[in-house]
């Protein structure tokens, strides 16, 4: 009985990571693995600038006008 739940659950789940694995190729997920791993080892000149937000986007102040 628990064979009849089981064998198809575990199908389904296989079919589940085959599908994000091949989104993951579609979508560049695997573009430069290289690159990561040489970067840090690499010296840069300074600390990395940070992104620029848009005005109220991420921001955690509130206004309690």
């Amino acid at each position: 009985m628990t064979y009849l739940v089981l064998v198809p659950l575990s199908i389904a789940m296989g079919l589940i990571g085959l599908g994000a694995f091949f989104w993951a190729l579609r979508n560049d997920q695997f573009d430069d693995p290289d690159g990561a791993a040489e970067r840090i080892l690499t010296p840069h000149a300074g600390p990395a600038r940070p992104r620029q937000r848009a005005p109220g986007v991420g921001s955690r102040t509130t206004d309690r006008s």
